[in-house]
């Protein structure tokens, strides 16, 4: 049974590598013409990659066999994994090909390799071990939604601080959001690719309506679409900007003070399940137990 799997799995690896080896096909001359022109942008702004392995191992390149296999049953990936993918701040389509590889990849890999391992019910643990890491890519993919949500949710307010100054030191919105943007990259770098994709896809032609709504949507987080909301309506009825800002921003400091204020006094319950069972035996076995020890020997002294 062993050696079956063993075997299977060298079949399944050698394929999948085959595969990969198939798809790695030279540049073609307008690929190499648009790398040397990204590079050149890429040095005017004073950063420059090596871009010679690499090119080799680009993000398409690796997704181009999962591609071709994801092509023989459905043309387009699935919409509800895009937009699952996108709210976790992964946007190309190769994102998605890449997940169903690792969806499809790592339950063979893992299956076979502890169906090598095991000595005692080698099927069991395999069947096991493939139905976990099916839904183990799905898990991360819920903990990375989870996470860059709150932390879009937690950089909200200094985000809006810095535009609202921007604004007041005379920049138009448009401009404020680029200048926010560029400043907030290494403190708060998921808000400011949301800000900048924003700023993108209004030069693209984009009104700033539908470009802000658009931010809403990918991020999915109740105080962007209220920000939304509160730029359409400073936008359609003229009212100042940076008063809105301001009293917006403190609204959703407010509201976070409130939060931790709620998440503290849940703490307390949340102790009395280890204070019973935990703590106070421990407390018991070391005051009362030495007591009760006593006593049973002063009556079996008593007895005898």
């Amino acid at each position: 049974m062993t050696l079956t799997f063993l075997l299977l799995g060298m079949g399944a690896f050698l394929g999948f590598f085959l595969l990969f080896i198939f798809a790695l096909k030279p540049a073609s001359a307008e690929s190499a013409l648009l790398e040397k022109v990204a590079q050149q942008v890429q040095g005017g702004d004073g950063v420059r990659i090596s871009r010679s392995w690499h090119s080799a191992l680009s993000l398409d390149r690796l997704a181009k066999p999962f591609g071709r296999v994801r092509g023989l049953f459905a043309g387009e990936p699935d919409p509800d994994l895009v937009r699952r993918l996108l709210l976790a701040g992964y946007r190309k389509h190769a994102h998605a090909d890449l997940f169903l590889g690792v969806r499809l990849g790592l339950p063979a890999l893992l299956g076979f390799s502890v169906a090598f391992l095991a000595q005692d019910n080698a099927l069991l643990f395999f069947l096991l071990t493939i139905v976990g890491a099916f839904f183990l890519p799905d898990f991360w993919l819920a903990h990375a939604i989870k996470k860059r949500s709150e932390r879009i949710r937690l950089s909200l307010p200094d985000g809006l601080d810095l535009l609202s100054i921007c604004i007041e030191a005379g920049l138009g919105l448009d401009q404020a959001v680029v200048r926010v943007g560029q400043e907030l990259r290494v403190s708060h770098p998921e808000l400011s690719e949301e800000l900048l994709q924003v700023n993108f896809e209004q030069r693209a032609g984009v009104p700033r309506i539908a470009a802000w709504k658009a931010m809403a949507e990918r991020v999915n987080v109740e105080s962007v679409r209220s920000f939304t909301a509160m730029l359409i309506q400073t936008d359609r009825f003229g009212t100042p900007i940076s008063k809105s800002l301001g009293v917006f921003s403190d609204a959703l400091r407010t509201q976070r003070r409130q939060q931790a204020e709620e998440m503290a006094a849940k703490t307390t319950v949340k102790l009395v399940l280890p204070l019973v069972f935990l703590i106070l035996p421990n407390v018991f076995i070391v005051t009362v137990a030495p007591a009760v020890i006593t006593v049973m020997k002063s009556m079996g002294d008593l007895a005898g």
